[in-house]
C-alpha cells in the first residue's frame, strides 16, 4: 500500500482534520506503543500500520 492510498483510507474513515490528528495523538499497541506517524516514519509498511488502525476500531472488511 503507497502511503497515498493510505492517507486516503485514513481521510474517508476519519475526516481529513481527524485522520492527521489521530495519526499524530493516538498510540497503539498494535504498532509496538507507538503513533501511526511514528510507525511511519520508523518505516513500517503503511498496510501493515492500516492493518492496526483497523484492529484498533474496528474497521469493517469492506472498507479495510
Amino acid at each position: 500500500m503507497r502511503l497515498t492510498e493510505f492517507w486516503a483510507k485514513m481521510s474517508d474513515r476519519f475526516g481529513s482534520a481527524y485522520a492527521e490528528s489521530f495519526a499524530h495523538d493516538h498510540v497503539l499497541a498494535e504498532l509496538g506503543g507507538v503513533t501511526v506517524e511514528a510507525a511511519l516514519a520508523r518505516g513500517d509498511d503503511a498496510k501493515v500500520v492500516w492493518r492496526a488502525v483497523c484492529e484498533q476500531f474496528d474497521v469493517p472488511a469492506r472498507e479495510r
